[in-house]
């Protein structure tokens, strides 16, 4: 496995509380990418062809709980989110990791300097990480 897996992906975490409907994305300063920011070259892009053990949603997630102390069991990741992205030095695959517990766990991603927020407070956001949000949304709420 690639021990950079996190260079070439990122994971948006979000909390969705069925009883209120309340979605709510970890947010890092001025992003919803974990573990960093997209590239600003970076481009949307179909999903390659060729995407290899290095995009796997699974290895992805075990990285980043990993990397963050963060508790696998209570991270979910959606399969039906797909993006993808690309710069220079080739493809991003963002993935979708939900918290499952009842409570959005704002203590676990506050050593991250992250705090979750709803989508209305997402003003300022980048044009592309906005699309993304908009895109988890759709998925989550049942929209198009």
């Amino acid at each position: 496995m690639n021990t950079n897996i996190l260079d070439r992906n990122r994971v948006i975490l979000c909390h969705f509380d069925s009883y209120s409907c309340a979605l709510l994305f970890a947010r890092y300063g001025d992003s919803v990418l974990a573990p960093a920011p997209l590239p600003e070259a970076a481009s949307d892009m179909p999903t390659p062809s060729d995407a290899g053990a290095q995009h796997t949603s699974a290895a992805v997630l075990d990285a980043l709980a990993a990397r963050y102390a963060l508790d696998p069991a209570q991270l979910k990741i959606d399969d039906d989110f797909q993006a993808w992205l690309s710069d220079d030095s080739g493809p991003i695959r963002i993935h979708l990791a939900r918290f499952i517990g009842l409570d959005a766990p704002h203590a676990a991603i506050e050593p991250l300097g992250g705090v979750f927020k709803p989508i209305s407070q997402m003003r300022g956001m980048p044009v592309s990480e906005l699309n993304l949000m908009r895109q988890v949304f759709n998925l989550i709420m049942g929209g198009s």
